[in-house]
């Protein structure tokens, strides 16, 4: 795994080849910053260490996603790689089952995939990104679909160290993840032909301006897939959260579905609507063998679960769709 970062394969893309210098000089310094990092050393290191196995077959069309099977792995193996996979918690996407191993993972992400996989444009043949990727769950859903590739970017180490060790196992030759920002991409101008941001507008200092760089990165008719906290109500409004919100001291502005559509707008998306809003529960959030963490239950007022700890409303999530005009 010693070309964990090498961008490879996604190079050779006739729509990314021109960012082809200025993605490479981005990758080398993003891995010789995270072996500096001592988490980072740990992480390769736990990786270097897990057990090569090989997957007899994968299936990503199912709620729980599955590389290999029982019988991929003999007994040491499957203690080295319960070692690796307990190495890399808190599992906050998922479920996955890894050579038999079933990963509960904080979010049962499947909930907010059948939400929209029903209302999105067909993936097949697609370029896709994926913003804030996480472990990669969702671009094994996507990858289902036959696209001509997923490029995922995710900056927490933790998320991306995952999903390295996802691909390496299920030798997914269509999927690619960097550990980066989104400022940080090449301007990637008109590549994607559907771009997924979940989960992550509302830890934007601009959710404008992030909105405009994302519609400069997708082709012409393309499609933004938007999930993001909200506020309830008619208003074209945002809360903009004095501290913390549920816990998180990253949130800047949660808008109602009317100031989403707004902002949408004013960056140049059309075709613009809400195909969900959905209350977060305990069902789809909570802690677990896998991920030993604080979660829905620990955010809410114990006295008033309709309200956070803060006294702000207690999370909704919605998912609006817009196209490139």
């Amino acid at each position: 795994m010693n070309n964990l970062l090498s961008p490879g394969a996604l190079l050779a893309d006739a729509a990314l080849a021109p960012y082809c210098a200025e993605l490479s000089t981005l990758v080398l310094s993003h891995e010789e910053r995270i072996r500096r990092d001592a988490k980072g050393r740990r992480l390769f290191q736990l990786l270097e260490e897990a057990p090569p196995l090989c997957a007899s077959s994968c299936a990503y069309g199912e709620a729980r996603v599955r590389i290999g099977t029982d019988r991929d792995a003999d007994a040491p193996q499957r203690d080295a790689l319960m070692t690796t996979l307990q190495g890399l918690a808190p599992w906050r996407k998922g479920p996955f089952e890894i050579f038999g191993v079933k990963v509960e993972s904080e979010w049962a992400s499947c909930l907010k995939w059948d939400r929209l996989k029903d209302h999105i444009q067909p993936l097949a043949g697609r370029r896709i990104l994926d913003i804030g990727c996480g472990n990669g769950y969702y671009m094994f859903r996507m990858e289902a679909q036959e696209p001509q590739l997923i490029l995922g970017i995710e900056p927490y180490l933790l998320s991306f160290f995952q999903w390295s060790l996802l691909e390496w196992y299920a030798q997914a030759s269509r999927m690619f993840c960097l550990p980066v920002k989104l400022q940080e991409l090449p301007s990637f101008s008109g590549c994607f032909d559907t771009i997924f941001c979940m989960g992550v507008l509302y830890h934007q200092r601009s959710p404008l301006d992030t909105l405009q760089r994302i519609r400069t990165m997708l082709a012409p008719r393309g499609e933004l897939v938007l999930e993001t906290l909200i506020l309830a109500g008619e208003d074209e409004t945002a809360l903009c959260p004095k501290e913390r919100y549920a816990k998180m001291g990253n949130v800047y502005f949660i808008p109602t579905v009317a100031c989403a559509r707004n902002w949408l707008s004013k960056t140049g998306f059309t075709n613009i609507r809400c195909i969900s809003v959905a209350p977060t529960t305990i069902e789809e959030q909570h802690a677990t063998a896998w991920a030993a963490v604080e979660s829905l239950g620990d955010f809410l007022d114990a006295k008033d679960p309709a309200r956070t700890v803060e006294g702000y409303p207690a999370p909704v999530r919605a998912i609006l769709l817009a196209e490139n005009r």
